[in-house]
């Protein structure tokens, strides 16, 4: 089984649009996609956390 595409904290940030002050406010509220912290203290997002976290937000807004 191949590992999951792991995105640099950069690369979501560029992807979602959001500033990484933004992401961090968003994520103490527990409202941003799962990260992965490795052992040498990197922050990583799984590809299938991002999408399933973009999926969710895909609600109409009125």
């Amino acid at each position: 089984m191949a590992a999951p595409k792991m995105l640099k904290l950069p690369e979501v940030l560029e992807e979602i649009g959001m500033s990484r002050a933004a992401f961090y406010r968003m994520r103490a509220r527990g409202k941003a996609p799962r990260l992965v912290k490795l052992p040498n203290g990197h922050l990583r997002g799984r590809r299938s956390d991002l999408d399933d976290w973009l999926n969710r937000l895909d609600s109409p807004t009125y």
